[in-house]
């Protein structure tokens, strides 16, 4: 019996413990706990997170929350409770919570079946294919004439030895604003530039520079394309989860009309001014 008690104790003490690590303060004995502290960020910034702030903004979350407890004390002093104002406020916000808490609920019955996903991955192949993507650089000049006298200098050079060039003078020639960068445009998939540059770039061969230069408005463009990234299908084990939330969307809406339907059927509704009114 001894050790029994000695246990509860034990285990009591570790219960508020652990309660108390969660305890930011208190007002008037009244505890600011972490999860207010996390509640009061998420519903006034959303986005952001409570546990990556810093040490003065955590610090700020709880001065407010210490505010916010001493003005509910002040309200309540004053009877704001019984003030017919926020009777009625209380009573529509009671109305809101119980048709969003229902809503949740009618949410998490929605099922999408791994079967009905896996239908839909296969039936719509595009949506989860990750277009081709090339990496080149360019350098930007403004006549047809500059551009040739680059891609002569650069012709004859091949592997290491022409890109370290084509990045020497497109830090040196260059007009663009990736000049200082050695032209680098980084990723990009196709349509993503004008049609020209386009046109050339997905044409060319990776580790090599375009042969004339290339028109566009900007300019007239040497090209060296630095790789090509195929396209790529997601599996469907990394595209699951989203296929079944996607799905379940479309459930749950198909199914809130049916049965906003279902009951405008059953009810008497008068709108003014409406000379079909429901029965």
């Amino acid at each position: 019996m001894k050790k029994f008690r000695a246990i509860a104790v034990a285990m009591t003490v570790l219960g508020l413990t652990a309660m108390s690590a969660n305890v930011l303060g208190t007002v008037n004995d009244k505890p600011i706990t972490t999860e207010d502290a996390e509640l009061y960020v998420s519903q006034t910034q959303p986005g952001a997170d409570y546990a990556t702030l810093s040490a003065d903004q955590k610090k700020a979350i709880t001065q407010r929350l210490v505010e916010r407890l001493l003005f509910i004390e002040q309200a309540k002093k004053e009877g704001m409770e019984k003030d017919p104002e926020y009777l009625k406020m209380l009573e529509r916000d009671k109305e809101e919570l119980l048709v969003r808490t229902w809503f949740v609920k009618q949410f998490k019955n929605t099922v999408v079946s791994d079967s009905e996903a896996k239908a839909y991955y296969d039936k719509h192949p595009e949506e989860f294919t990750i277009p081709a993507q090339v990496h080149a650089r360019h350098i930007l000049v403004k006549t047809e004439q500059e551009a040739q006298a680059l891609i002569d200098q650069l012709k004859n050079l091949k592997g290491d030895d022409l890109k370290k060039k084509f990045i020497e003078l497109a830090k040196a020639k260059s007009t663009g604003p990736t000049g200082p960068k050695g032209g680098d445009l980084g990723y990009f998939g196709a349509g993503q530039m004008v049609k020209p540059f386009n046109d050339a770039v997905f044409a060319m061969k990776v580790g090599t520079v375009s042969d004339a230069p290339v028109k566009t408005q900007f300019g007239y463009h040497v090209i060296y394309l630095e790789e090509k990234k195929p396209s790529k299908k997601v599996p469907y084990d990394e595209a699951k989860a989203r296929i079944i939330d996607m799905l379940k969307q479309k459930v749950f809406s198909a199914k809130m009309a049916k049965m906003a339907e279902s009951l405008k059927a059953k009810a008497t509704i008068k709108i003014d001014g409406d000379a079909n009114a429901s029965k």
